[in-house]
C-alpha cells in the first residue's frame, strides 16, 4: 500500500494539467523515497475520490507512469512502484525542479526583487513544508 506520509493534492487553478500534477506527485514521492519499489498506489477509484476528479484523469496519469516504466499495473493487485522507479525518477525530477527554481529566481531578479528577499522567500518556502500543488 502507499505509505501514509505521501500526500496527494492537486490545484485545479494551476496551468499544469491535473494528470501531469498526479504524475509529478508520484514521481516526487519516488525520488524522495516516500514510495519504494513494491509499494501500491491508491486505486483509480480511491485517488479520484481523494482528489475529487474524474477517474479517467487518474487512469491517464497511471498509464503515463506505466509507459515511463515507473509503475506496473496488475489486475487484482493494483498499481505498484517498479524496481527501477527511484533511480529513473531521481535524476529526471531533480533536473526538472532545478530548472523551475532557476526560472523562478530569474523572474525575481528580472522584476527587481533583491537577493536578500529571494533568499528569505526561499527559506520561508522550505520552512512551510508545503506540498506541491497544494492550494
Amino acid at each position: 500500500m502507499a505509505k501514509d506520509d505521501v500526500k496527494f493534492s492537486i490545484n485545479l487553478d494551476s496551468p499544469i494539467a491535473v494528470y501531469v500534477q498526479i504524475e509529478n506527485l508520484v514521481q516526487f514521492a519516488m525520488a524522495s523515497g516516500k514510495l519504494a519499489p513494491g509499494d501500491t498506489l491508491p486505486s483509480v477509484r480511491d485517488m479520484s475520490a481523494m482528489l475529487e476528479i474524474n477517474p479517467n484523469t487518474v487512469t491517464k496519469a497511471y498509464r503515463d507512469l506505466e509507459l515511463m516504466q515507473l509503475v506496473h499495473t496488475r489486475r487484482g493487485v493494483g498499481v505498484t512502484v517498479s524496481k527501477a522507479a527511484p533511480g529513473l525518477c531521481k535524476k529526471r525530477i531533480h533536473t526538472m525542479v532545478k530548472a523551475h527554481l532557476r526560472d523562478a529566481v530569474a523572474e525575481c531578479v528580472a522584476s527587481g526583487i533583491s537577493a536578500a528577499d529571494i533568499k528569505k522567500g526561499a527559506k520561508e518556502a522550505i520552512d512551510s513544508k508545503a506540498s506541491p500543488y497544494e492550494v
